[in-house]
């Protein structure tokens, strides 16, 4: 009988053992860097975490600004928002504006990026005056711009020489907005991208020269395939940005949605529903269907990065 339990003995044994191993080698690592990374996470669940689930507990309430008589409702919430044609509007708004946009941002950011890198007096003049707009606050840029595109005393068409209404005229509101967030953003993508050139190794441009490649050949040949990463990034990035499109947008326009509600965008409706019609419930199931755009957009982004790197190797 004592030979059969010995086996099973030293069996809990070594079992106790590794998970007493295994819990030193957590307390180890917990204490090499834990300490530092818990504010952040206390910080982030305080912040974000929280009020991601309240935010959800609200969509499915009849909730108001007050938070009295607050009622569950289930999902009839999203059940109006999908059958709302001002959602449908100013998601359209909102794509709208991302498709302008961020086409605009990567190859203008590109060409600052580029001549930044290649020019060779007061470099750091040239990456001032790219990057300087991007340090300035949403309801500035939103009073420049608004100022800059009167149709009177503006100095776009003053400059330009001609009398456009751009902030009241229903097809040129939401190019005004992507000129002003094209001039405030681009700084950012400016700064990526010339990351990225420096990084670039100099003795391929040089192979490439003796090889005879002009200038052309070795920016189709090398610089652009060595900026395909930060391309990818910076267009996840600014599609992620410019669906939740609102300030300047809303600063320009004197907090209105434009000229036939033409710049109403997604996030601006959601905020109109909760504190201007006091529906906090039903401005939280917006709020969420835009969430779950952005996240498909971003695991989207994570899955063709995957398929990249796969097949790279």
């Amino acid at each position: 009988m004592t030979t059969t339990l010995a086996p099973a003995t030293g069996l809990r044994a070594r079992a106790a053992t590794g998970t007493e191993s295994a819990r030193a080698r957590w307390s180890r690592r917990f204490q090499h860097g834990g300490w530092f990374v818990a504010p952040f996470f206390v910080l982030y669940g305080l912040f974000v975490v929280v009020p991601v689930v309240r935010g959800l507990y609200l969509s499915l309430t009849d909730a108001n600004i007050s938070g009295d008589h607050t009622g569950f409702v289930g999902l009839d919430n999203y059940r109006e928002a999908f059958q709302d044609h001002l959602v449908w509007n100013s998601l359209g708004h909102s794509v709208q504006f991302t498709l302008y946009v961020v086409p605009c941002i990567v190859v203008v950011a590109l060409l600052m990026a580029l001549i930044a890198h290649h020019i060779t007096h007061l470099k750091w003049l040239w990456r001032l005056c790219f990057f300087a707009p991007f340090l300035l606050p949403s309801a500035v840029v939103g009073n420049l711009w608004w100022w800059l595109f009167q149709p009177t005393n503006g100095m776009v068409n003053h400059v330009l020489g001609i009398d456009t209404p751009w902030l009241t005229q229903k097809s040129t509101a939401m190019i005004a907005v992507v000129v002003a967030t094209l001039w405030w953003t681009v700084g950012f993508s400016f700064l990526l991208y010339l990351a990225a050139l420096q990084n670039i190794p100099h003795h391929l441009y040089e192979a490439a020269e003796l090889d005879g490649a002009g200038a052309f050949q070795r920016m189709l040949h090398i610089t652009v395939p060595n900026l395909r990463t930060i391309t990818g990034l910076v267009l996840a990035l600014q599609i992620l940005a410019s669906l939740q499109v609102f300030d300047q947008a809303v600063v320009m326009y004197q907090f209105g949605p434009g000229p036939e509600e033409s710049t109403r965008t997604f996030v601006q409706y959601t905020l109109e529903q909760g504190f201007t019609s006091y529906r906090v419930g039903y401005a939280s199931a917006i709020s969420f269907i835009l969430f779950l755009i952005i996240a498909a957009v971003a695991l989207g982004r994570m899955w063709l990065l995957r398929l990249r790197e796969e097949d790279a190797r």
